[in-house]
């Protein structure tokens, strides 16, 4: 057997795929030294069979996926378990937030033999090089493995300086796919680019998956380099529109502002991850500049209108739901959209309680869009995640709920949805307060159509629109069936929080 590495990319959603910057951020730490293929669930029709084709040479010894959550976890655990089936002398890796975040259930799966917790920059070649050479993997920083069944982490690393890490190989990439396939139509441009800038997130929100992994530390690639890498995928492959997918994009005022300054005569159209208490201590002038680079939209963890809350979910101790409202109508001027979302059944002590907070966050969210009508709002149902040692997840253990113990449970659909968050599973939300929280979902984004999807007319836009504002107005959202059928069947009505652009 040879020693080569078999990369993959699970399928994620049924729409065009994206870049895939965390696999290509394993295939830049290999590159050079160990052969690679790749093979992406988004662009093939049947994932499992290249794959099992790929490993029939005997070329490989080792198999690497990057999971996330939800559909990705669903193709993981299918090739993974075949792998293990038929090919059980394949080393096999994974990566991401799913098993960063679940690694015990991970890993007692029985196919799954190490999970990279966190960055693999380093991580990933070194496990490579210690299995290769029989050697002892407990200096291996970032790693999570089964000793003679006992759990081995060993300690996490600080981030590495992201100007330090090696180039995405995109020009490597296109052996397997062609780069083009991966810009897609946006409504921020015909082709659009995936970046990631950074690692991580600076703050410690008790809800948020990211703390676990990062655990409050923050590295940015340069605006310099950033610019570099785009300006080479939009003259080599007419990229004309940028998504940030890092976790928090703006959390250096002065990072951001160099980069809109370079970028600003490029006629790229750009859309980043931010908080709300970061950006409002910007400039005007710093925001006027970002309008003028390109940048049409802002994705603003809003989380709830509720101070109270905020400062229970460990929201930095800074925002505020006055702060929420005020920063709305202060984006208005600059012509950025801000895209809030917000988060609805946080843990109550019972069904009133629950039902009191929903109504309130409802009102709340009625009041940004008075403010400014275009704001886009998301909405997501409160799902649990395992940030040990937050006063919120212990108060959702007390309540009596717990993760799935064997990783094929997370393959029930409640579960895919509750790692969509669209369906909680937590005790405290009866299917009353649910069905609440969709019904008046769905009324906002009739009401208010997303101006993210590119395949609706003025005409349907104005339709919808005049059918729901009776409801609207009167705040009448109890089943509004011919809302869901317009959507459903009409519009093919999308949903950014599953689906992003």
């Amino acid at each position: 057997m040879n020693n080569e590495i078999l990369l993959f990319n699970p399928r994620a959603t049924d729409y065009k795929a994206r870049i895939p910057n965390s696999i290509l951020q394993v295939a830049a730490s290999i590159e050079g030294k160990y052969p690679w293929v790749f093979v992406d669930g988004n662009l093939e029709a049947d994932p499992t069979q290249k794959i099992k084709d790929y490993l029939l040479t005997g070329a490989f010894k080792f198999f690497a996926a990057t999971v996330m959550p939800g559909p990705q976890l669903r193709q993981a655990i299918s090739i993974t378990k075949m792998i293990r089936r038929e090919f059980p002398e394949v080393v096999t890796v994974w990566g991401g937030y799913f098993p960063s975040n679940h690694a015990e259930t991970t890993l007692a799966s029985g196919y799954v033999d190490f999970v990279v917790n966190g960055p693999g920059d380093k991580a990933f070649p070194d496990l490579i090089d210690a299995i290769l050479e029989n050697k002892p993997m407990d200096d291996i920083h970032n790693l999570v493995f089964l000793r003679a069944g006992q759990l081995i982490r060993t300690p996490k690393v600080n981030l590495y300086p992201y100007d330090e890490l090696p180039d995405l190989p995109y020009e490597q990439l296109g052996r397997f796919y062609p780069l083009p396939r991966y810009l897609g139509k946006s409504f921020m441009g015909k082709r659009t680019i995936a970046y990631h800038s950074s690692f991580g997130c600076p703050f410690k929100c008790s809800f948020c998956a990211v703390v676990p992994i990062y655990q409050g530390k923050w590295n940015g690639k340069s605006a310099e380099n950033i610019y570099k890498d785009i300006k080479y995928l939009k003259e080599t492959y007419g990229g004309d529109a940028i998504e940030f997918h890092d976790n928090n994009f703006f959390v250096s005022e002065k990072r951001t502002v160099a980069f809109a300054q370079l970028i600003k005569n490029e006629g790229i159209s750009w859309w980043g991850e931010a908080r709300i208490d970061t950006v409002d201590k910007y400039s005007d002038e710093s925001l006027a500049l970002m309008r003028d680079s390109g940048c049409k939209m802002i994705f603003f963890g809003a989380e709830s209108g509720s101070d109270q809350l905020l400062e229970f979910m460990d929201k930095g101790g800074k925002q505020s739901g006055a702060q929420i409202l005020h920063f709305a109508k202060r984006l208005k001027q600059f012509g950025i959209i801000p895209e809030y979302s917000f988060v609805l059944g946080w843990p109550a002590a019972n069904e009133p309680a629950s039902l009191k907070q929903v109504e309130s966050e409802i009102n709340f969210i009625r009041q940004v869009k008075e403010i400014n009508p275009d704001t886009e709002i998301i909405i997501y149902i409160y799902s649990p995640v395992p940030t040990e040692g937050s006063e919120m997840f212990k108060k959702v253990k007390e309540q009596g709920f717990a993760f799935p113990q064997k990783l094929e449970d997370w393959l029930a659909p409640a579960w895919e949805q509750f790692d969509l968050r669209k369906n909680p599973l937590t005790p405290w939300l009866t299917p009353r307060i649910v069905r609440k929280i969709k019904d008046f979902e769905t009324v906002l984004n009739a009401y208010y159509p997303t101006v993210t999807d590119t395949k609706l007319s003025n005409f349907q836009r104005k339709t919808i629109r005049n059918v729901a504002s009776w409801r609207y107005r009167n705040q009448l959202y109890q089943r509004p069936y011919e809302l869901k059928l317009l959507q459903r069947f009409w519009l093919k009505y999308r949903q950014p929080e599953k689906e992003g652009f």
